[in-house]
C-alpha cells in the first residue's frame, strides 16, 4: 500500500476511533474502575475486536451482514443486548475508589485480565457499525491489481494500532481525571453515568439500520 493511499486511511481510522461510541465508553469505564495499569487491558481487547471485524469483512461475511437482514439483525441485537447488560452491571457496581479496584485486580491476576480482554473484544466484535464502516471505506483504499493479502495486513495493523492507542488514551484520561473522585457517592454517580451511557449506546445500536 502506497503512503499516499495509506495516509488518508490512517486519518479515517483516527477519526472513527476518536468518535464517541461503545469502545470509548468501555475504555473510560475501565480506567475509572480499575486504574490505568489494569484498565489498559481492555484496549487490547478492543483492538482484537477491530481485527475480528476486518477478518469478517475480508472473508466475505461482511457482505452477508450487509445484504442479509436476518444476519445483520442477529449481530445488531446481540451487540445491543450486551451493551445494555454492561450498563446494568455498571449501575450495580459497588462504589469503590480506584485504589481498591486495583488491589482486587492484582489478586484476580490472569482471570481479571482475560475478563477485560473479553469485554473489549465483545464490545467491538459485536458492533455492526464497524463492519459497515469497513465495507464502506476499506474498498476505496484497495488496489485490486496488487496482492490483497498484504493490503489487508497493512489496513488491519493500522486500524488495530490506532484503536489501541486511542482507547489507551481514553483509559488514561478516565483514570487520571475521574480518578480524583474518591467518595462512595462520587464513584456511585460515575458508575451510574457510565451505565446510562452503555444503555443509551445499546438503544442507539438497536435502532441502527444497514444501508439499503
Amino acid at each position: 500500500m502506497d503512503f499516499s493511499t495509506w495516509l488518508p486511511f490512517f486519518l479515517a481510522t483516527v477519526a472513527i476511533s476518536l468518535s464517541p461510541g461503545p469502545g470509548a465508553i468501555a475504555a473510560m469505564g475501565s480506567g475509572l474502575n480499575h486504574g490505568f495499569r489494569q484498565g489498559q487491558r481492555i484496549a487490547f481487547g478492543l483492538a482484537l475486536g477491530v481485527i475480528t471485524q476486518l477478518l469478517v469483512v475480508g472473508v466475505g461475511l461482511g457482505a452477508l451482514l450487509a445484504t442479509s437482514e436476518r444476519a445483520f439483525a442477529l449481530v445488531k441485537w446481540a451487540g445491543a443486548a450486551y451493551l445494555v447488560w454492561l450498563g446494568i452491571q455498571a449501575w450495580r457496581s459497588p462504589a469503590k475508589p480506584i485504589a481498591s479496584a486495583d488491589a482486587e485486580a492484582a489478586e484476580a491476576g490472569a482471570g481479571h485480565t482475560r475478563s477485560l480482554l473479553l469485554r473489549g473484544w465483545t464490545v467491538n466484535a459485536l458492533n455492526p457499525k464497524g463492519t459497515v464502516f469497513l465495507l464502506a471505506v476499506m474498498p476505496q483504499f484497495l488496489d485490486t491489481s496488487r496482492p490483497l493479502a498484504l493490503q489487508y495486513l497493512a489496513i488491519g495493523a493500522t486500524f488495530a494500532v490506532v484503536e489501541f492507542c486511542v482507547m489507551t488514551g481514553y483509559v488514561g484520561l478516565a483514570s487520571k481525571v475521574l480518578g480524583l473522585l474518591r467518595s462512595p457517592r462520587q464513584i456511585r454517580w460515575m458508575n451510574r453515568s457510565f451505565g446510562s451511557l452503555f444503555i443509551t449506546a445499546g438503544v442507539v445500536l438497536a435502532t441502527f439500520k444497514r444501508a439499503a
